[in-house]
């Protein structure tokens, strides 16, 4: 047999364990795993002694700017960001400009995607309540990875882009949804049989608070979290899983930041509900305490909140109420970010730096690598139903890869981020466990942290959905 690439006498991830062995691809596809070397010769062959093969680490919640923003970021830089920290796959935010909010709209952002694409990607459809919920059932069947709506966010009239800092009586602007409109969308988008995403913050609290604090006077970090405190969190999700247990709806809490919003989802899971969620390693690693060190920085919606969160969220994911870490890639320009803490914009870079964090993690111990394999792998991928052809290791699956070294160190630093901004929470901060490899359908992406490869990545879609549209793309 003549092989494309045999990875040798690396610790395999079964699924299970890691087991110490060779995998060989062929044609894109992982075509043998075994303990004992195989016949036949390779084009190319890496030797992984000493470090771990695992399936390609998936981000699900990737803003890139792209189109509409492309001065911030684009897809061609995000996805050489998302290789170069080992990850094979990212899923698309919708709050684009045009948002994708039609199939018209999908069918354009695929093919600008492609072009630009180094790794597989899904791309999420927007709900914006009564104005497409006539799309969602469409949008489902041409093939989106799921649905999210951006609770409590007014939407301009003619754009429908989202209005980040919204004030009461602004013109051009439709309000933030009434939950009637909301239990809609959940209806709607129950039928579908897909997860609906929701970026969790209660509007009406948020504004009174807010106001009060500008009123104070006060500026610090401090005010900001009184501004957006936990409960503004907890009062939607709480709202979100009554509306979810009523319909059924897979309903998935985006970018948790409050243990009590964790408590609720481990409830709502003890008693069936199909309710997961997920955080970031904003919220992982850092805390209201780092504020002086790092500064606006870590100014992200909903904030980075207190040391007792982040406790909660690592036992989360102990305990399997987190399923998926993933990063909010959100990048702005360093001008955006220089600047006043209330006035500037909220988000950060986050593609390239979560994969190596969370190996940081299993190094220090809070984690498994196990644990890492499947909150970057294996389950995003059954949650959004692309498993086992993503997030595993099988045999007859494409062969996304990611070897890591979890001996090698390294020092984050903003000037190495491939992406076009390089703001980010993280600089400077050291690492164990880092990335060597990044291998897209048996095309070698990354190698020790050099971009080789250019855009070969695909959309790909739910199981479901694979022969719908765009066949060929699983």
């Amino acid at each position: 047999m003549a092989w494309d690439h045999i990875i040798k006498n690396g610790f395999i991830y079964s699924g299970t364990e890691f087991v110490k062995g060779n995998l060989y691809i062929k044609d894109g596809k992982i075509a043998a795993v075994s303990e004992t070397e195989l016949a036949g010769g390779a084009a190319k062959t890496t030797d992984a002694e000493g470090k771990y093969v695992l399936p390609g680490f998936i981000d699900t919640h990737v803003h890139s700017r792209d189109p509409g923003a492309e001065y911030k970021e684009d897809f061609y830089h995000s996805t050489r960001a998302a290789a170069a920290g080992g990850v094979t796959m990212v899923f698309e935010m919708p709050n684009t400009n045009p948002p994708i909010n039609n199939v018209d709209n999908l069918l354009k952002q695929k093919e600008n995607l492609s072009a630009k694409a180094h790794v597989d990607f899904g791309i999420w459809a927007i709900c914006l309540g009564d104005l497409n919920r006539k799309d969602i059932v469409p949008l489902h069947e041409a093939g989106v990875i799921g649905f999210k709506f951006f609770w409590g966010y007014a939407i301009n009239s003619e754009t429908y882009q989202l209005m980040y800092n919204y004030k009461e009586g602004e013109k051009g602007v439709i309000p933030p949804l009434p939950d009637g409109e909301v239990y809609d969308i959940f209806k709607e988008v129950e039928k579908t049989g897909q997860i609906l995403a929701i970026h969790a913050e209660n509007n009406e609290l948020i504004q009174r608070l807010t106001q009060q604090v500008e009123i104070s006077g006060r500026r610090d970090y401090e005010a900001l979290l009184e501004g957006r405190p936990n409960l503004a969190e907890v009062l939607t999700v709480q709202t979100g899983i009554s509306m979810a247990k009523e319909l059924g709806t897979r309903l998935h809490i985006l970018h948790v930041s409050a243990g009590e919003s964790l408590r609720l989802v481990r409830e709502a899971q003890k008693e069936g509900y199909p309710i997961t969620s997920e955080t970031c390693p904003h919220f992982l690693f850092l805390s209201n305490e780092d504020y002086e060190k790092v500064g606006p920085q870590m100014k992200v919606y909903p904030p980075v909140k207190y040391k007792k969160d982040q406790d909660e969220l690592w036992s989360g994911i102990q305990d399997g109420t987190v399923s998926i870490v993933c990063s909010d890639h959100a990048p702005h320009t360093e001008e955006e970010k220089d600047g006043d803490l209330w006035s500037i914009p909220a988000g950060m870079c986050g593609v390239e730096t979560l994969a190596p964090l969370m190996l940081n993690a299993v190094s220090e111990g809070k984690v498994t690598l196990k644990q890492v394999c499947e909150v970057l792998s294996g389950n995003p991928a059954r949650q959004f139903g692309i498993y086992p052809q993503k997030g595993s290791l099988d045999v007859g699956t494409d062969a996304d890869i990611t070897i890591v070294d979890m001996e090698k160190e390294m020092v984050i630093k903003r000037e190495n981020l491939h992406s076009k901004s390089k703001v980010t929470a993280f600089d400077q901060f050291p690492i164990k466990g880092v990335p060597v490899q990044t291998i897209v359908r048996g095309v070698t992406v990354m190698e020790d942290g050099n971009i080789v490869s250019g855009p070969i990545g695909k959309m790909v879609v739910p199981e479901a959905n694979s022969e719908k549209v765009f066949s060929g793309n699983k």
